[in-house]
């Protein structure tokens, strides 16, 4: 039965964001895919209801851009006057923020929030003044275009080839109370472009030819509005998690896929991507590590990775979790995250274990509820993989096994020492105590095949009539049956506890390494000991050769830190160059350069890609696993955040560019000092007002 209540952790936190919150004013976003969709005018009607509901309604900005409907929707609205600021002999019009905290209305109207402020003003740009405004308790209605998102200005660069200067923070977004898409098809707003509704006819004709063509405006609408679907799907799932739903809502098809370290798995993936593309569905791909699955040969365990590895480069969302029971693991996942369709692989024999109590398929289906299952074949696989099964170069993991044998047998021989001065329930103990370390040391087959002998060498030998396996009184069957059943009980949570055991000291591991990372480049001044301590850290932590390449002052590559195998230099400079354009990991294990004998990455901050780390692992399996590729991203994003801070440091309290800082670090951080309201003291002269679309 499912326990309908959330959990303590879940009540802990919705208490602690409620009172986060409270106090605090409500933002409503009117979102749309560029100017002219009609924000400002839907702000603006959604403002009169308010000042017919009582509420006290104040227009801080409004952009009307000489439009008489927008205009006639202000008339009846407070307006606070503008702020005045003289800037190069020109006079800028700004929000006047001092003026709206002491006015404190209940309701305040700021357009353009991607909008950039005037030097002189509090804050850099206006999304800050709305956050100082909530913090006050003020309620806010505000206007942004999707392409002002922080996390979408590349791509809006690369769709319309206008880089987007004004972005906003994507948390801006996620923290909105209230989210309204304004919508207008494409059609639609170049007729009203043209009619000279949006700009002025010169500025219409210009932005007609450069941004607002069709194919750009399709694209950019397609992007608000999965931009709005994600957090309409954001919002929930938090409501299910909060409310502890467990049943599947089918509001969308995500699509669950769970592998093993079977060869069918590749064929099992390649299914479930063609299904979640028929379907458009999102898609995730499981691989449940049991105590089972943990004691695998090297090369089932290289399978199962590089199958998560082909599943990440098709699309989908790789997850290993470690657990005991896969079945439970499997839906426990499905639920939290509302999948609708689980694909899993047929069986290719039938095991004994499997008539009795059941295959993980068998008990998915008969567990899944409202959860489809799709049963996957792989009879083209089944013949290859009983051949490699059966192959003279495959061992059978026997060592476990005869170790159980000779540890029941010293025990055996130490009862038969003993028999005679200790009653027969203290001689079960011993066989129990054989049974619990061979479980601990050695795994669960040879822990149940120790229980086994115990149950049956304590019969044989020690219970009336002797060297037979009849037992006299039945008293002693009840003995040998739960000797045989606490045996097999105690070994199985025995290997349980092991592997929770060993899943909590690798995650320990990995979060004291990149502790560790982070504690020791905080206390680096300087961009080459940052360095130093990247390529050290990273050598300990994976085990291979690591190199650092940065751009010197002219934008080329250059080694810089690591081992530096001069003779191989140039040929890794081409790698590392990719990567450095493009901004994607390439080489060992990756779709791109595959044959290289290190994996590139690209050290990326929220701005740019500042270098190139190259790892060439000394087992590249366990690196290229998933989990592990994850680990490392992190590391690098660790190292570049370490090199953008030592080289902005240097140039800040030098006061100039000092030997050894990168060119494309030199003022990477005046953004940053902007939004904090600082300004950088190797820059004396102000700056222009940032440009860029801004919102209707």
């Amino acid at each position: 039965m499912e326990n309908p209540r959330p959990s303590p952790d879940e009540l802990l936190a919705r208490v602690k964001e409620e009172e986060r919150r409270a106090g605090q004013g409500r933002l409503r976003l009117f979102f749309g895919f560029a100017p002219g969709v009609g924000k400002t005018y839907s702000m603006l009607e959604a403002a009169r209801v308010k000042k017919v509901e009582g509420v006290d309604v104040v227009a801080g900005v409004v952009e009307t851009h000489g439009r008489a409907e927008t205009e006639r929707l202000l008339e009846g609205l407070e307006a606070l006057p503008r702020k005045q600021i003289d800037y190069r002999s020109v006079v800028l019009r700004e929000f006047d923020l001092d003026a709206a905290l002491m006015r404190h209305p209940a309701l305040i109207l700021i357009d353009e929030l991607a909008h950039a402020n005037a030097p002189d003003c509090r804050h850099p740009k206006r999304w800050q003044d709305v956050e100082e405004l909530l913090q006050a308790g003020i309620d806010v209605y505000s206007t942004l275009n999707v392409q002002h998102l922080e996390s979408l200005n590349d791509v809006v660069a690369q769709i319309t080839g206008i880089a987007v200067r004004e972005t906003v923070s994507d948390s801006v977004l996620d923290r909105a109370d209230e989210l309204e898409l304004v919508d207008l098809p494409p059609e639609e707003l170049l007729k009203r472009l043209r009619e000279g509704k949006v700009y002025v006819p010169d500025q219409a004709a210009r932005a007609i030819e450069k941004f607002f063509r069709k194919g750009n405006l399709i694209a950019l609408r397609e992007l608000s509005l999965r931009r709005v679907a994600d957090r309409v799907a954001g919002q929930m799932h938090v409501y299910r998690r909060e409310q502890a739903i467990r049943k599947t809502w089918p509001a969308a098809e995500r699509l669950l896929t769970c592998i093993s370290p079977s060869p069918f798995a590749v064929r099992l993936v390649r299914a479930a991507r063609r299904m979640a593309e028929s379907l458009h569905a999102e898609w995730f791909v499981l691989y449940v590590e049991t105590p089972a699955f943990a004691n695998l040969p090297q090369e089932a365990q290289d399978r199962a990775s590089e199958t998560l590895r082909l599943a990440g480069q098709l699309g989908a969302q790789t997850v290993k979790v470690s657990g005991t029971n896969t079945r439970d693991e499997i839906l426990n996942f499905a639920r939290e995250h509302n999948i609708t369709k689980i694909l899993v692989g047929k069986p290719l024999r039938r095991r004994l274990r499997d008539v009795v109590f059941g295959s993980v398929v068998d008990k998915l289906i008969w567990n899944c509820g409202d959860i489809d299952i799709y049963v996957i074949t792989g009879e083209g696989e089944k013949n290859q993989f009983t051949a490699r099964q059966r192959s003279p170069g495959t061992q059978f993991p026997g060592r476990g096994y005869l170790l159980a044998v000779a540890g029941v047998a010293a025990c055996t021989i130490l009862n038969a020492l003993l028999h005679t001065h200790f009653e027969l329930t203290n001689l079960v103990m011993i066989y129990l105590l054989c049974v619990v370390a061979i479980a601990a040391l050695l795994g669960r087959g040879p822990a149940i095949l120790a229980s086994c002998l115990s149950v049956a060498l304590f019969d044989f030998l020690f219970v009336p009539p002797f060297y037979t396996l009849a037992v006299a009184d039945s008293q002693y069957t009840v003995t040998l049956a739960v000797m045989l059943t606490v045996a097999v009980l105690v070994s199985h949570l025995t290997v349980m506890v092991r592997q929770q055991a060993e899943n909590a000291r690798k995650q320990e591991r990995r979060t004291n390494a990149l502790y560790e990372m982070s504690r020791r480049l905080a206390a680096s001044r300087s961009l080459d000991e940052v360095l130093e301590v990247a390529v050290q850290q990273m050598n300990h932590v994976f085990e291979g050769q690591v190199t650092i390449f940065l751009p010197d002052g002219n934008g080329n590559l250059e080694f810089r830190a690591g081992d530096p195998s001069a003779e191989a230099e140039q040929r890794r400079l081409g790698v590392a160059t990719w990567v450095f354009e493009h901004g994607k990991e390439a080489g060992l294990g990756t779709d791109t350069l595959p044959g290289a004998r290190g994996i590139y990455l690209p050290l990326r901050t929220s701005q740019k890609v500042l270098g190139i780390v190259r790892l060439e692992p000394a087992m590249p399996s366990r690196v290229l696993d998933p989990e592990r590729l994850a680990f490392l991203e992190a590391f690098t994003s660790q190292i570049a955040l370490g090199i953008e801070r030592a080289g902005f440091s240097q140039e800040v309290y030098a006061g100039e560019n000092p030997r050894g800082i990168p060119g494309h670090l030199r003022g990477s951080r005046e953004p940053v000092l902007r939004e904090r309201g600082l300004r950088n003291p190797c820059r004396d002269a102000p700056r222009e007002p940032e440009g860029g679309l801004r919102a209707d």
